[in-house]
């Protein structure tokens, strides 16, 4: 397999007026494509801040990061944007739908922003909700929804551009535990069968035993990273 994933040396240093925090303090790893990796941490550690350098929704004090072979630091604005929205889904603890909007509508919505024509997005849209489990549910919105159902909207949405990774974010972080075992075997199930390179934040190590992977974060650095024989899913 290929490197998909490189940072070497990333800080990140937030200032508040003259006092500096430091997020990051040299990480550099690779992720290869098709990985399922679960980074994990105690609050503070860096996890959040390393995950959002890797969606492309901040950018290092300084260290370099390459997705797909491109140098993200020195790509503009609209093409990181575009990069995005094509490489990377995005699923997140809350969910995030929009409450007066459609399974399908919430789903399109990262179509919306491209030239997709709208029959297309309607199609791709219905195909994604399918691949979730979730056929015959595209008119309910949000609130006639459980909440791993609307996890699995979140999903679906992610999917919809057939996107190279998905960041998940506690994606488990909201639902009982037999909800968790669903979504995590789903999850499993798209990075066995469609390939998809999945990256997950979360506290739980149950969750983190689905996956083949484990980054531990402390003090803004790699405490650990090892393989693991991932849990068997039904």
């Amino acid at each position: 397999m290929e490197n998909l994933i490189q940072v070497k040396d990333l800080f990140k240093i937030y200032e508040f007026g003259d006092i500096q925090i430091p997020a990051l303090n040299g990480v550099s790893l690779s992720i290869e494509a098709g990985e399922f990796v679960a980074i994990m941490g105690s609050s503070g550690s860096g996890k959040s801040t390393f995950m959002n350098i890797l969606g492309c929704l901040d950018v290092p004090t300084r260290g370099s990061y390459f997705l797909s072979g491109n140098a993200i630091g020195s790509m503009s604005r609209d093409a990181l944007a575009q990069l995005r929205n094509q490489q990377i889904g995005f699923v997140f603890q809350g969910f995030n739908l929009l409450a007066r909007t459609s399974a399908l509508e919430n789903v399109e919505l990262p179509l919306i922003y491209g030239p997709t024509p709208a029959r297309e997005r309607h199609h791709l849209a219905k195909e994604a909700l399918v691949s979730v489990g979730l056929s015959g549910r595209e008119d309910h919105h949000p609130n006639q929804l459980s909440g791993g159902q609307q996890q699995r909207v979140a999903i679906a949405r992610a999917l919809v551009n057939h996107p190279s990774i998905i960041l998940a974010d506690e994606p488990t972080g909201n639902l009982d535990t037999k909800t968790s075992l669903e979504i995590m075997q789903l999850l499993t199930q798209l990075n066995e069968e469609q390939k998809i390179t999945i990256i997950l934040v979360t506290h739980e190590q149950d969750i983190s035993t689905f996956t083949r992977r484990v980054i531990q974060f402390k003090d803004g650095l790699v405490l650990q990273d090892r393989l693991q024989h991932p849990k068997k899913t039904d």
